[in-house]
């Protein structure tokens, strides 16, 4: 049987309003041209539902039963879980006067639009705010930057890396590459959501603060961050970790509930001269992820582990 294109996932839109007829009146323009729609009927199910379901796009009633539509707007443009290309429209059967329209845009609205709605006006604006959400989205996912710390992703490390590589084989420099864990203490299991942003923020502070030019400095994933350091041999990955750990640790980080402090766990693999050394810079990369995750493993209070001790 011949494969078949999958068809297009119809653009999901959140309608946050208590007004029946209103809401129907936008269910009813949208639902024939190609949208999906989901409903919220308060301000806190709207934040609510807007941070579980993804919707492409949402369309906020100003008057809402608990909060009002620039408060919610506010608070999802301050939320991280929320993505900032999201397009948020704010309707209003109220006043629609210029004050109100600067009060929406303040709030992050793209749009702000009075009653009752101009159908064809509106599915024009969609089209374009679904376009323009689509394409950043796009290059986003195919940048090579770390969204939440602007460091370098995995794609940007492994690019980094394989250039770093060939500039440290051509002049028989040392490479070394480091990867760092930071651990809340006093805590059991994985750090919450919140500790894990704030963390992560600290992290990437410290970094981009400290880091030498010459380094590429990334985020691996939630919890892991990469240094790889060309003309850096086993001594001077071991300074490195030292001087990040300390900078990292040095004051505890605010989080909801009172202050946390923070440990720096970090496994490492160097070459002492890379133009012979039998694996490329990538693979540097994996093995010093090995070595922090065979040393947490182990789960004692060292604070940095090489390769080559963790797999003797």
């Amino acid at each position: 049987m011949a494969n078949r294109d999958k068809a297009p996932v119809p653009p999901l839109v959140l309608i946050a309003n208590d007004q029946e007829w209103s809401a129907r009146s936008l269910e009813s323009i949208l639902g024939p041209n190609g949208y999906s729609v989901i409903r919220a009927y308060t301000g806190q199910q709207a934040l609510d539902r807007a941070r579980t379901a993804h919707p492409d796009l949402i369309i906020l009633d100003a008057q809402m039963p608990d909060m009002h539509g620039f408060e919610v707007c506010r608070s999802l443009r301050g939320d991280p879980r929320f993505s900032a290309t999201t397009p948020i429209i704010i309707t209003t059967s109220g006043p629609s006067g210029r004050t109100q329209r600067l009060e929406a845009y303040r709030a992050g609205a793209w749009e702000f639009l009075g009653q009752p709605l101009d159908g064809e006006a509106l599915l024009l604006k969609l089209r374009t705010f679904i376009q323009s959400k689509i394409e950043v989205d796009t290059l986003r996912e195919e940048s090579l930057l770390d969204q939440g710390t602007g460091l370098y992703n995995m794609r940007g490390l492994a690019r980094r890396a394989r250039e770093i590589g060939s500039d440290a084989y051509r002049r028989h420099e040392a490479l070394a590459c480091v990867v760092l864990c930071p651990e809340a203490e006093g805590t059991d299991g994985e750090p919450s959501e919140e500790e894990t942003q704030r963390i992560t923020e600290r992290v990437g502070q410290v970094f981009r603060l400290s880091g030498r030019s010459s380094d590429a400095i990334g985020r691996l994933g939630p919890h892991e961050f990469a240094v790889i350091a060309p003309a850096t041999g086993p001594d001077g990955a071991e300074r490195l970790v030292e001087r990040l750990g300390d900078s990292i640790e040095a004051a505890p980080v605010p989080v909801r509930g009172g202050d946390r402090r923070v440990r720096i766990r970090a496994g490492y693999c160097a070459v002492p001269d890379f133009s012979e050394s039998p694996i490329d810079a990538v693979e540097i990369l994996l093995r010093a992820t090995t070595a922090l995750r065979d040393l947490r493993k182990a789960g004692s209070d060292v604070r940095v582990r090489s390769f080559d001790a963790s797999s003797n």
